[in-house]
């Protein structure tokens, strides 16, 4: 066996042996010899024949001839002697021969050798390339088979379809990779449906090559939702892959990232070997609770494949902590979920939480932070409680304990704390310390050596004392070299042997040696830790330590631990006196004796080694999302064993400091959650060590709660408005998110269908969303990109738009609405704004329908009855919660034109905090609408419209916008500022309210306005007067008050008059009293007399007429309210005669009476039933004859108007009935009866006391008798005592019902049965119209009954004859087109097809049955006299009736 070492790549070849090299070197050989040996065989046979022929012919000679002896003698000796030379010769040549042949075999033995050598050398470099290639097609064999093995063999899936979740509107690629021969034929199939690109041309892109097969799906909707299956056939076999693709609808979610922190989590020693794709449906976000509570974090997945058995690994992970499960925590993964649950929340558990899948295909993870904050304290000011609770260094009776200090940013500092430990198995805690400690570090001494045992930790501030940390994992006590002598040896259940091995080389030593290496290994104020390394050797008995200690210089040693022997190598020494230094020893001691004492420590003063850190350095914080902020900073300069940072917020202009993590973080970034969008904030930090916290840093400058600024989002909505054969008119949507900058323009790329390369349309930006792209060619399919821009850049590209083909439009209907936007989106309702198609057809645009569906149905129902000449539309009875879609179809003279592309999805309902635009008047007396909107960012702007127009007219309107509050100023309000206002806030997610101001409200508000800027002053009494005994006559008037700068006057027939002896004039401001008083009234004193009031800017007066022979007033016009709710004005007239003419006046309008009023009676009464704002104004009562006249005037408004209804309030509150219970296929509703009810009379609702406003789920209203609350779809949480209560000015009127227990149950089961019966009769089978009750026809004739059907699901319709079923033929031929277009058609009518037809509509919710009657007539008789053709009347048909056959 040759020993020669065999090369790498001969193991690799085991056809080749050892001697392989040979081969084709004997192979030439043999070669070579062969051919030598057949010319040596030629050569000695061609000798051998000339022989012979020579002895041939010399035999021939001697018979012929006779010779002599001699002379044959001669001949013979020449013979012998010519032979004797013919063998010389013969030698010399075969000498010669044989030395030519070896040089000749030597020279060509040289140039085999050469060719050999040659030939070896090629081989080895061919063998050495053909190992490489093989070892590396071993190593990549798993992902490309040899060639052999792909050669006439069946279809093999090598790389399978994968499962894909994406938004609407996007393109999704589904990929897998097939070997085979001869190559498989692709076929793709949806829900097992063959798949076919032309039938749905642009929609579907199928490719293969190299043995990878390719379906995109291109603009994906939800009708794409399904299951699509490759197919792979050839001769030998076939095989399928399928996967799952589900589209899911838009949800309003931030585009842009929040900034990650700087934790690095390590990787995944151990993958799982199958390959999975994760994709997360549902996160967790940043979680915010309080200690105490309970809380699970859940992801909901979807993993492809589904395997029962195998599943990748989920790992949680806590900051950069691989989490396992504990009492405090528990995981579960399974069932499409992994979850993270908490049983008792502690800020122990506060951090960035990390669920990462792993598999072969990667690792895909989620994060998102959680913050506990503290419970409430037990005592109020007291800290929170201590965390992250560490033992460390136990042994036989002593444990280091450590912990993390708490935050204290509203409480006083922390001034210590206490240590308790409880032995494991009790419920007995002691506390170790009787003073608090200082620094977050204690050694524990005392313990029971084999116990286990479990701490936790108190923070004490001067307020008082906080709860208790989280406990400890328990920890025993015992000697770690103990430990590792333990053996455990397992039998059978749950029971072990434990076992202790001694060491046989101490056996013969009885009193131990000195402990070593004695010093301290941790050096505080208030105590030293001192260790030591147990004597060798140390004997079997078990040993005690003792430590003495000495101050330096003095020779003296004292014995610390006297009392107590330790049994650890370590010990702290307590009570050292400051400044001071000092030296130990130890001695070891056993049964047997006490040692030597050890080598005394190097001085040691109790001192602290660690301070506390100096503050951190600046305070940066910058935008991250709308409702966070990252704020960093630099490291103090003193950082001496750091655990972390605390960080404080504050509301800019307050000191209100807020604790924005609650257990300190260890990296100088930190992203701050929770902040209101658009409130100004500042930032400090602190850092923390054992020792304490640090001071606060300082404060960062003011930072605005916005997201960062970024590239816009993508535009979207591509759509194509007209074409003319040469160009095209796109249109498409603003971005939803801006990136928080104004977009300054949009870029266009085009493509023609099935091209790869993009060319762009625009090199500059576009400022309009509106663009014509020209230079096209016609009957070319197109497609479309367009991208945004804003001053950070340009944002992602759109996804493709549908194939546009550049065909002229030439129909005569309009083109599609586009640009659909919503706003004012509430939990039944929301507005839709569109813009006017581009191309109009052959006719101006009258009107627009407007339709939708709920996502998911095919069904389109249309709005608007009639169409709306207005771009927008307010669509109401929406269901709380669905998602719908909808369009827009223009109308013109020619028909309805094609509808818009369908909007995104819009979930119906309100977001939270949503906000309503207010009207009011600022102090100045102008008229404003207000709104705020605290999501603001620097790109949003308000805009207000009227009738969803834009406001530009500056000459009516001023709009002020400050920060986030925005107000619309009416400059001249009149009667044409009647509308609806609406205002919408840009780059926001779909800020927007409106506000109707109808007449009633304008008047209001002008009223208002009025008072302000022209206030009057109120009066308790308007001016009268009284005669004394003596003759004197006594004016008087007195205000409600008055200042001090108030004035007056007094005038009598148009002149004033000023206090003398004549006119007494006096004014008392302080109860507002103004009088004059005369001695005596003549017939020349008698006229107009009037007081004029002077305040500020308030004014006011009041007249008095006196004629000595004239009606007059004796009181003038005061009012009251009567037991029927009616407000009566009433005064007295008197001195009155028949001709006396009395007028009541309404705003100088004459109000006519059925009844005058009884002057003689000298009481005239005005009663207005009823009252509401359209009797406010301006009422007069007026008298006059020729004797002269007098007016008493009374203004109905403002406070007097209030006054009023306070007053009705107060009779209606008193007739107020029980509150009763009302269902309605709505809700349950709530009355309550009285007299009158008015809105604005001060009723308020209240749900287990607390005040009820009005919204979508619980709608307050009322009408003329009757005040109500509807709860609309009443659940659980609607329980409870229901209050009502009207304020009359003094007290309340109240009404309570309690709505629980049995009286909700039959109220709810009540709404749920109206509910389904009105949804049944929503529902059932109906005819809509078509059918007149009674026909007329002549023979011969064919006759077409039509209708329109209704019923979801779609009814079953039955014709019948005289009661019977119709049967069908060619002479009744029925049909039903879309399921709601209806025909019968009876084809050449004779008299026998008259009779009484019917058709049955009916569904599982019912239906109805309309009767017709057929009259048939021959050719010439006259036509029967009917009566005209009625609307046929439908007969009911319940839903608990069988459905008749077909």
């Amino acid at each position: 066996m040759s020993l020669v070492a065999v090369p790498f790549y001969q193991k690799r070849h085991k056809h080749y042996d050892q001697s392989y090299r040979n081969i084709q070197a004997r192979y030439l050989l043999n070669e070579y010899a062969a051919k030598k040996r057949a010319s040596i065989q030629s050569s000695t046979q061609k000798s051998f024949t000339e022989k012979s022929s020579a002895q041939r012919a010399s035999s021939q000679t001697s018979v012929g001839k006779t010779t002599c002896r001699l002379c044959a003698k001669r001949i013979n000796t020449s013979s012998e002697e010519e032979e004797h030379e013919n063998k010389r010769r013969y030698r010399s040549l075969i000498a010669a021969y044989g030395e030519a042949k070896r040089e000749r075999f030597l020279r060509e033995l040289d140039q085999l050798e050469e060719d050999v050598r040659l030939a070896r050398s090629f081989a080895q470099d061919k063998l050495d390339k053909y190992a490489i290639q093989q070892m590396m097609e071993d190593k990549l064999a798993w992902e490309r088979p040899s060639h052999e093995e792909r050669i006439i063999r069946a279809p093999e899936i090598l790389v399978r379809l994968r499962s894909h979740t994406v938004w609407e509107k996007m393109s999704v690629k589904l990929c897998f990779t097939v070997q085979g021969f001869p190559t498989p034929v692709v076929q793709w199939y949806k829900d097992g449906s063959l798949i076919c690109q032309a039938g749905e041309p642009g929609k579907y892109r199928i490719e293969s090559k190299y043995g990878v097969h390719t379906l995109e799906i291109n603009r994906a909707d939800f009708d794409d939702t399904a299951t699509y299956t490759a197919v792979a056939t050839n001769a030998h076999g076939q095989v399928s892959t399928n996967a799952a693709v589900l589209v899911r609808r838009f949800r309003d979610e931030e585009p842009f990232h929040s900034v990650r922190l700087p934790i690095g989590l390590p990787f995944s020693s151990v993958i799982p070997y199958t390959h999975f794709d994760v994709q997360f449906l549902e996160k967790f976000g940043v979680t915010f609770r309080r200690e105490g509570e309970t809380l699970t974090l859940k992801c909901t997945l979807l993993i492809t494949p589904e395997l029962k058995r195998v599943q990748p690994r989920a790992e949680w992970y806590r900051d950069d902590v691989l989490l396992k499960e504990s009492k405090w925590t528990k995981m579960f993964f399974g069932e499409g979920q992994a979850s993270l649950s908490f049983s008792h929340l502690n800020k122990d558990d506060e951090g960035l939480y990390t669920l990462r899948i792993v598999s072969r295909g990667g690792v895909t993870d989620h994060s998102a932070f959680l913050f506990v904050r503290d419970a409430d304290p037990l005592v109020t000011g007291a800290p929170g409680a201590p965390m992250d609770l560490q033992c460390h260094d136990a042994n036989r009776d002593y444990v280091i304990v450590t912990w993390k200090p708490p935050n204290t940013t509203i409480e006083s500092p922390v001034i210590g704390y206490f240590i308790d430990r409880c032995e494991v198995g009790t419920n007995n805690w002691v506390q170790c310390n009787d003073a608090p400690v200082k620094i977050c570090k204690y050694p524990v001494t005392g313990l029971f050596e084999g116990r286990s045992y479990i701490f936790r930790v108190r923070a004490v501030n001067s307020a008082g004392i906080s709860r208790p940390s989280r406990v400890s994992e328990a920890v025993a006590a015992l000697d770690p070299v103990d430990l590792r002598r333990l053996q455990a040896v397992h039998l059978e259940g749950d029971k072990e042997i434990v076992t202790y091995q001694e060491e046989d080389l101490e056996g013969d030593v009885e009193i131990p040696g000195p402990p070593t290496n004695v010093h301290a290994s941790e050096i505080s104020k208030t105590y030293v830790v001192l260790s030591w390394d147990p004597p060798v050797p140390r004997g079997k008995e078990p040993l005690m330590y003792f430590i003495e200690k000495s101050v330096v210089g003095s020779g003296s040693w004292q014995r610390v631990n006297a009392q107590t022997a330790v049994r650890s190598p370590r010990y702290a020494v307590f009570d050292l006196a400051e400044g001071k230094s000092y030296v130990f020893r130890v001695l070891s001691a056993n049964k047997h004796g006490l040692s030597e004492p050890s080598e005394m420590t190097p001085p040691i003063q109790a001192q602290d080694t660690i301070v506390v850190p100096s503050a951190p350095g600046r305070v940066l914080a910058s935008r991250n999302t709308k409702t966070s902020v990252v704020v960093q900073w630099d490291s103090p300069k003193h950082e001496e064993d750091l655990l972390g940072y605390y960080v404080d917020c504050c509301v800019a202009g307050t000191n209100n400091w807020e604790p924005c993590n609650h257990k300190p973080v260890g990296y100088n970034r930190f992203i701050v959650h929770g902040l209101t969008t658009g409130e100004q904030y500042v930032f400090r930090v602190k850092a923390v060590n054992a020792v304490g916290t640090s001071e606060n840093s300082q404060e960062s400058d003011i930072i605005k709660v916005q997201a960062a600024l970024t590239v816009p989002s993508h535009p979207y909505g591509i759509t194509l408005l007209n074409c003319d054969g040469h160009s095209m008119t796109l249109g498409w949507k603003v971005p939803k998110f801006s990136g928080g900058a104004p977009i300054l323009g949009y870029y266009i790329d085009k493509r023609e269908a099935h091209h790869k390369n993009w060319h762009e349309v625009n090199s500059s930006p576009t400022k309009e969303r509106i663009f014509t792209v020209d230079g096209l060619t016609e009957g070319s399919l197109y497609e479309f990109k367009i991208a945004a821009a804003n001053l950070a850049g340009i944002g992602q590209p759109s996804d493709p738009s549908e194939h546009f083909k550049c065909e002229a439009w030439t129909m005569p209907e309009p083109g599609p609405a586009y640009d659909l936007t919503f706003c004012e989106v509430r939990n039944t309702s929301l507005v839709m704004l569109w813009k006017a198609p581009v191309y109009s057809g052959s006719s101006p645009v009258s009107g627009y329908f407007v339709d939708y569906k709920e996502v998911g149905t095919e069904e389109w129902i249309t709005v608007n009855e009639k169409t709306t000449a207005n771009r927008y539309l307010k669509v109401c009875d929406l269901h709380q919660g669905k998602t719908y879609v909808f369009r827009v179809r223009a109308v013109n003279a020619s028909g309805v034109g094609k509808p818009s592309d369908a909007s995104e999805p819009v979930l119906v309902e309100a977001r939270p905090g949503t906000k309503e635009i207010g009207a009011g008047v600022d102090e100045e007396g102008n008229i404003y609408l207000s709104f705020d909107c605290q999501e603001m960012t620097d790109a949003s702007h308000f805009t207000w419209c009227k009738s969803y127009e834009e406001i530009t007219d500056s000459d009516k309107f001023k709009i002020d916008t400050v920060g986030d509050h925005s107000k619309l100023y009416f400059k001249n309000p009149d009667k044409t500022d009647v509308g609806t206002y609406s205002v919408s806030v840009s780059d926001t997610d779909g800020v927007s309210s409106s506000f109707a101001l109808d007449g009633e409200e304008l008047e209001r508000l002008m009223a208002l306005s009025n008072e302000i800027k022209n206030p009057t002053i109120p009066l308790k009494s308007e001016l009268a007067y009284e005669i004394f005994d003596k003759g004197q006559v006594r004016f008087w008037l007195q205000a409600e008050h008055l200042s001090p700068d108030a004035s007056f006057r007094f005038i009598i027939n148009d002149r004033e008059v000023s206090d003398s002896e004549k006119h007494r004039i006096k004014c008392d401001k302080s109860t507002g009293l103004i009088e004059m008083v005369m001695d005596r009234f003549t017939s020349e004193n008698e006229g107009t007399y009037t007081v004029q009031l002077h305040d500020g800017k308030a004014k006011n007066q009041s007249s008095l007429v006196l004629i000595g022979d004239g009606p007059h007033f004796v009181e003038f016009l005061h009012w009251d309210v009567t037991e029927d709710c009616d407000v009566r004005l009433v005064c007295k007239v008197a001195n009155t005669k028949k001709e006396t003419v009395f007028k009541w006046l309404k705003d100088d309008a004459l109000c006519e009476r059925e009844k005058l009023p009884d002057l003689e009676k000298g009481v005239c009464e005005l009663l207005i039933p009823k009252l509401s704002k359209k009797d406010q104004g301006e009422y007069k009562a007026a008298l006059k004859d020729e004797r002269g006249h007098d007016v008493s005037v009374l203004e109905i408004a403002g406070k007097v108007y209030d006054d009023m209804i306070l007053a009705m309030s107060r009779v209606c509150g008193k007739s107020a009935s029980p509150l009763k219970v009302l269902c309605t296929p709505e809700g349950i509703r709530l009355q309550c009866s009285m007299k009158y009810f008015t809105e604005e009379m001060r009723a308020n609702w209240y749900h287990k006391d607390a005040k009820i406003p009005s919204s979508e789920h619980m709608r307050i209203g009322g009408s003329k008798d009757m005040a109500w609350l509807q709860i609309c779809e009443p659940t659980e949480k609607d329980k409870g005592k229901y209050t009502f209560e009207i304020f009359d000015g003094k007290g309340n009127h109240q009404r309570t019902l309690d709505l629980s227990g049995q009286a909700f149950e039959d109220a709810f089961g009540e709404f749920q049965q109206l509910k389904a019966a009105a949804f049944a009769e929503k529902n059932r089978g109906k005819v809509i119209g078509g059918l007149p009750d009674v026909v007329t026809i002549m023979e011969g004739k064919t006759l077409n009954l039509t209708c329109t059907v209704f019923g979801n699901p779609d009814p079953e319709v039955v014709w019948f004859k005289n009661e019977k079923t119709l049967e069908l033929s060619d002479h009744f031929i029925v049909k039903v087109e879309q399921a709601k277009y209806v025909s019968l058609t009876i084809k050449g009518v004779t008299s026998e097809d008259s009779g009484t037809y019917s058709i049955s509509v009916q569904n599982k919710y019912g239906g109805e049955k309309i009767d017709l009657t057929v009259s048939v007539y021959k050719h010439g008789e006259e036509i029967p006299d009917v009566l005209p053709a009625q609307q046929a009347k439908p007969k009911l048909i319940p839903a608990t009736a069988s459905a008749p056959a077909k």
